[in-house]
């Protein structure tokens, strides 16, 4: 206890005898830290315009603010005379990291991730991702997690090492996302003629790509009452980020089909149940 008094009266002292040097040295941590936050600012804001992947710019701009606040810190340190303390700092600092990256060994690791996932960009900002029965668009790639927001409004914060872990499935990486439905017909329908006239059909409908990917259908099974059919139409995913586009197209396209089968006379019954009764 009497150690630990004299350490603090000897801190004590140090200040009184240096007051200008230490309000100097608190000025310039000040001043540090503002130009740390004014540099990652600057950094994120013309960074967006230089590079393809933003989220990389906007990962270095953070690892960049971080190192120059440390190294404020240290200078303040030395210049209010704290030389011991900052010499301690240094000469331990392989026992401190060794200690620290045991205790925080997940947030070293979700730094390491971030870091890979920086370099090797398999996400770009505002990409629709999948990943851990998890859907939406990323929005920020931070030190220690990824931010998205999923289709139905909710901000999520995973960690970079799950991220990097696990399966990711990226939707908007070739700008092409395919959707697909079922519908059924009679068994007494012409399959030739149904299929054709959903594939003119759903290339109609505003939003469906009709060259780079054109719609197709396939016989999907032989259902109990239906003959299902299978439609596959594909989404230019740079036209628009917004997942309610998708589902609108998705949407108008489904009504179209419907539409036009009822229209030129196409039966779609629901399924028969047979009830069969014994005994009577």
């Amino acid at each position: 206890m009497d150690k630990i008094i004299e350490k603090l009266q000897f801190y004590y002292n140090v200040i009184v005898e240096n007051a200008f040097t230490f309000f100097t040295g608190l000025a310039i941590l000040l001043l540090g830290f503002w130009i740390a936050n004014f540099i990652k600012v600057f950094t994120q804001k013309h960074i967006k315009t230089r590079v393809k992947n933003t989220l990389s710019g906007l990962f270095i701009a953070q690892i960049l603010s971080i190192v120059i606040k440390i190294f404020v810190i240290m200078l303040c340190l030395d210049l209010i005379g704290f030389q011991n303390i900052t010499t301690k700092i240094l000469a331990g600092a392989g026992i401190l990291t060794f200690v620290v990256g045991f205790a925080f060994k997940d947030i070293g690791e979700n730094f390491l991730a971030g870091m890979l996932l920086a370099f090797k960009s398999p996400f770009k900002e505002n990409d629709l991702i999948e990943t851990e029965k998890l859907i939406g668009y990323v929005k920020e790639l931070r030190i220690r997690e990824t931010v998205i927001k999923t289709t139905d409004g909710k901000d999520v914060f995973i960690p970079n090492s799950q991220i990097l872990k696990t399966p990711l499935i990226n939707y908007t990486i070739d700008g092409f996302l395919r959707n697909d439905f079922i519908i059924g017909i009679d068994y007494g329908s012409n399959v030739n003629d149904a299929i054709a006239l959903i594939i003119e059909t759903v290339s109609k409908v505003d939003g469906v790509l009709i060259k780079e990917k054109k719609p197709t259908v396939i016989v999907d099974e032989f259902a109990a009452s239906t003959i299902n059919l299978k439609i596959f139409f594909w989404l230019d995913t740079f036209k628009s980020a917004s997942k309610s586009y998708h589902l609108s197209v998705r949407t108008n396209v489904m009504k179209s089909v419907l539409s036009s089968l009822v229209d030129k006379g196409f039966s779609l019954p629901s399924e028969i149940i047979e009830i069969k009764q014994y005994g009577k």
